[in-house]
């Protein structure tokens, strides 16, 4: 395994006012996000952030696939992983009760961008773009546990480049902004910015992430598709981090649906 600096990690937590979080690295394991509702399910729905070096059944919206390399490691092998890792892949678990949970993608991916790069855009509603392409994802899940709303969040960021086989346009990676960022580094420049946006938003929402999200915000003024088949053009985000659409009938607020980029050309690709 890498050298984690597990140590680091849970002071800058502990700064940012979630002492009580508990870091864990994996070799591998099928699914950070997985994980972490297990065991919320089992009781255990303490602050928890869980590392994987690699996953073999890491997903992100809509159930599509995220690999953390370019192939599975078969079962007992976890010790052939290469020493720098292609991706950063890992889960932060919590129980959060806020009053809407409404725009909490966006303020994760809000987060994760400031706390990496200035040129990083965002891609309603939860992947981080670079020039054109897809850089990270995020995924988040909630469910009951122990009579409380548990909340894993789960990102998944490109370090190195990846194969862009079955995808139009090969996803972009970190290492093009920042040479010689390897996993770790990056975790430690996430993590605190992280807890401290997730806690912003348990107690004021999406609202003070607004701003900052318009500011990265790569649809506005474009063309856009969505899912059930309607087009327009991308306007922004609401207050509650909806997404604003001018379509022929009108503006139209979407909360929920698949947004893709028209296609002038090649399309982004395919989400993870």
């Amino acid at each position: 395994m890498m050298d984690w600096p597990v140590r680091a990690l849970s002071d800058a937590a502990a700064a940012v006012a979630l002492p009580e979080l508990v870091v864990e690295v994996l070799p591998a394991i099928d699914s950070t996000n997985s994980e972490l509702m297990r065991r919320a399910r089992a009781g255990h729905t303490g602050p928890c952030l869980l590392v994987a070096e690699h996953q073999s059944a890491g997903r992100g919206r809509m159930g599509r696939a995220w690999q953390s390399g370019s192939g599975r490691i078969p079962a007992g092998n976890a010790e052939h992983m290469p020493a720098t890792l292609p991706a950063l892949m890992f889960s932060l678990g919590l129980a959060l009760t806020p009053s809407s949970w409404s725009g909490l993608s966006l303020a994760v991916g809000v987060a994760v961008a400031r706390a990496l790069h200035a040129d990083i855009g965002l891609k309603w509603p939860n992947d981080l773009w670079l020039n054109g392409r897809k850089l990270a994802g995020i995924l988040i899940e909630t469910g009951t546990a122990a009579q409380q709303r548990y909340t894993v969040i789960g990102v998944g960021i490109n370090l190195a480049a990846r194969d862009g086989e079955g995808m139009s346009t090969a996803p972009a990676w970190l290492q093009e902004l920042l040479p010689g960022m390897d996993a770790p580094a990056v975790l430690q420049r996430v993590l605190p910015e992280l807890v401290q946006s997730v806690l912003l938003f348990e107690s004021q929402g999406f609202a003070p992430f607004r701003e900052a999200f318009a500011q990265r915000d790569v649809l506005r003024s474009q063309a856009v598709v969505l899912s059930d088949g309607s087009s327009g053009t991308a306007l922004g985000v609401d207050e509650t981090g909806g997404l604003l659409v001018h379509t022929s009938s009108g503006m139209k607020t979407v909360t929920s649906a698949e947004v893709s980029v028209r296609p002038s050309g090649a399309r982004p690709g395919t989400p993870v």
